[in-house]
């Protein structure tokens, strides 16, 4: 007997054993009946057997077994996918999803070799099925990921929004023990409550920046008319005072008005010098230079230390990256590991481009702006 009749009439027994095995994917299947259990596996089945059924190149059969053949049945969404679906709302995990096919693929050739005892010329058909089977799981874990991805957007997105009153409310409690002159116990505490308030603010802007982008939302610009000399000068300020052990440039030259989000293009200067003081030779300057020319402005902002390696260089604005210290350690930090990602997305929110480049005597970070009116707009 051919595999696909033998999964048409074997049906119930083929979906009893898959049942059997999803009751034991723990904690997600405990309270399971038999229907959810069993979820779409019949109708993944049928589309196996019709797959079976239908002739096919060998080219076809090599593109599916990559996981790239056509959807197994001809429907906006396949079995498989919405099995996917479901089994990621029910709470499985990927690995549970992968073991689901897998026991799929193994008791069907079991009982089908068993109960038929096919010849030679009927293997073909094990071939075609494993391929069938693979192309079902791609669809499956393809879908299965989005979902986790959308849940993880969605949970990130609550939480930076709910935490913002809390911590609003911390920051105005500081602030007005801070007024009081309490003494010197109660300003202490306070200014360390601001401190800190500061810096779960600043993690929380880059969490909800971070969430925006992965929602394909992009960074927040509101663009106006500013100069970044003037806008440059106050955040370096606000940095030398942050960092007073460290010497900070700034040397503009050209015109360096234009029509940009200003308090964005803050935000961006002050991960890149923030990121050269971290990880640059800390007895030598950070140098950020502005030109500007007819139709774009030039930030540059470079820093003495380590050459960068290569294969860190090329994914050096890839999200919750973090770089190797001055001592060449790895170690905790109080960032996310955000600051180069969310500044090249501003760059992108900007029409900009951003590089980096990095030698044995100098790294260095280049934002080029376009200065023309038309090229930012509002998000």
């Amino acid at each position: 007997m051919r595999l696909a009749d033998f999964i048409s009439r074997d049906m119930e027994r083929i979906l009893a054993q898959w049942e059997a095995f999803a009751a034991t994917l723990l904690p997600a299947a405990a309270h399971m009946e038999s229907l959810g259990l069993r979820d779409h596996a019949e109708q993944i089945l049928h589309a196996v057997a019709k797959d079976l059924r239908t002739s096919q190149t060998r080219e076809a059969q090599h593109e599916k077994s990559l996981g790239r053949g056509a959807p197994l049945i001809d429907a906006t969404e396949t079995a498989a996918q919405t099995h996917a679906l479901l089994r990621a709302r029910a709470g499985f995990n990927i690995n549970q999803l992968a073991a689901e096919y897998r026991a799929l693929r193994a008791s069907v050739l079991r009982l089908w070799i068993d109960d038929c005892d096919p010849e030679a010329p009927e293997m073909d058909d094990v071939i075609r099925f494993n391929e069938a089977i693979d192309q079902a799981l791609a669809e499956s874990v393809t879908v299965f990921s989005t979902q986790l991805e959308q849940n993880r957007n969605l949970l990130l997105g609550m939480l930076g929004h709910d935490m913002r009153s809390p911590l609003q409310a911390i920051q105005v409690t500081a602030s007005y023990l801070a007024a009081l002159n309490a003494g010197e116990q109660v300003s202490g505490a306070a200014g360390r409550l601001i401190r800190s308030g500061g810096r779960m603010q600043a993690l929380l802007d880059d969490l909800c920046d971070f969430n925006r982008t992965r929602l394909g939302l992009g960074i927040n610009v509101i663009p106006t008319s500013v100069n970044l000399a003037d806008v440059f000068g106050d955040e370096l300020d606000e940095l030398r005072a942050i960092h007073p052990d460290r010497q900070i440039e700034l040397h503009v030259s050209g015109d360096s008005q234009g029509v940009w989000d200003g308090q964005r293009l803050q935000q961006l200067l002050g991960n890149l010098v923030l990121n050269a003081i971290k990880y640059g030779a800390q007895n030598t300057p950070v140098l950020v230079t502005v030109t500007g020319d007819i139709t774009h402005v030039r930030i540059e902002v470079s820093n003495r230390g380590p050459a960068i390696e290569s294969a860190t260089l090329a994914h050096m604005f890839d999200p919750l990256m973090r770089g190797a210290d001055r001592q060449g350690k790895y170690e905790r930090s109080s960032n996310l590991g955000l600051g180069l990602y969310i500044a090249s997305e501003i760059a992108k929110a900007h029409h900009g481009e951003i590089e980096a480049r990095s030698d044995e005597t100098e790294t260095s970070f280049s934002v080029s702006l376009p200065r023309a009116d038309e090229t930012v707009t509002k998000r």
